[in-house]
């Protein structure tokens, strides 16, 4: 059997990010919950912390703490529907808390409504959202870090659900004097590549797919500013710092008001999105499940496919 207060004391450094904050939430000493880290580590044979600042969890750390959510929503449902069994303490006896791992345009555009609208219940559970590319957050759930995601990947993963949420738009965008400097004569290939271009992160690919769509080679390498925020990246287009492929939920009104320009008509990229979630019965991730589903369907475009 699994020493459940151990678990808890291992999933809790991990989500404070150390032992001493963990220590506060359980309302034990800082040396209790590191000797309980240690027993488990020690009956298991395993690391499941790194130690440092912010401590970070193991492979194997990462699926026990998976574990430890899900025993979680069991548990709540279990005693809400036998309230006599008490509080169970399995999990730790702490509000329970859902990793989810969501795109930082989506954050910025719809996921917030839909964490909105999941909170309403007085029992809901709290989020601890981690923030990755779109095409990257299913490997968190893969990898047991999270118990949802938001993603580009149609596919379930091994244990998971996938449902379609829609389509995010994105618009290639700059600010009408960056145009004048940098494509007075076309927005040509050879412009296209000389070009000052945002670019959220080492993982976005979304300006290097428009610029092969457009006919700039592979090889070739545009100069690149790294932004990685939705909302300074449309701050850095309105300056003229660069284009950038925008969503166009973020840059509609200053495409209408004039303040930015497609770089060119017509060229928009759709993102299929879907959501992603471990196959448990429970009502609590149901519940997240329903909000995130509905949230996404005004917010975002047509239905994926």
């Amino acid at each position: 059997m699994l020493d459940y207060v151990s678990l808890a004391a291992v999933a809790q450094v991990l989500r404070e990010g150390s032992f001493e904050r963990a220590a506060r939430v359980l309302n034990v000493t800082p040396s209790a919950v590191s000797q309980r880290v240690k027993l488990l580590e020690e009956r298991l044979g395993l690391a499941l912390i790194v130690r440092g600042t912010p401590c970070v969890a193991t492979r194997a750390g990462q699926w026990l703490c998976s574990h430890v959510e899900q025993v979680g929503m069991l548990e709540q449902e279990l005693q809400r529907n036998l309230p006599a069994l008490g509080a169970l303490g399995a999990a730790g006896g702490s509000r329970l808390t859902l990793r989810v791992a969501v795109n930082a345009d989506s954050l910025d555009t719809w996921f917030v409504d839909a964490m909105a609208a999941f909170s309403t219940a007085p029992d809901s559970a709290l989020l601890d959202l981690a923030i990755d590319d779109q095409e990257h957050t299913a490997e968190a759930l893969r990898d047991g870090r999270v118990v949802a995601a938001v993603t580009a990947r149609a596919e379930p993963a091994q244990g998971c659900r996938s449902l379609p949420l829609g389509s995010m738009r994105y618009v290639a965008t700059a600010s009408p004097a960056y145009m004048q400097r940098h494509f007075a004569d076309g927005v040509t290939p050879a412009a296209l590549a000389v070009a000052p271009s945002l670019v959220f992160n080492r993982k976005d690919g979304l300006q290097a797919q428009w610029l092969a769509q457009r006919g700039v080679a592979d090889a070739t390498t545009p100069p690149r500013h790294w932004l990685p925020s939705p909302q300074a990246f449309v701050a850095a287009s309105l300056a003229g710092v660069g284009w950038g492929m925008n969503p166009a939920a973020l840059v509609a009104e200053h495409l209408r008001e004039g303040r930015l320009v497609e770089v060119q008509a017509g060229t928009a990229i759709s993102v299929p999105l879907y959501w992603q979630h471990v196959r448990l019965e429970v009502p609590m991730l149901a519940r997240l499940t329903d909000a995130v589903v509905q949230t996404a369907r005004s917010g975002l475009e047509e239905p994926a496919k």
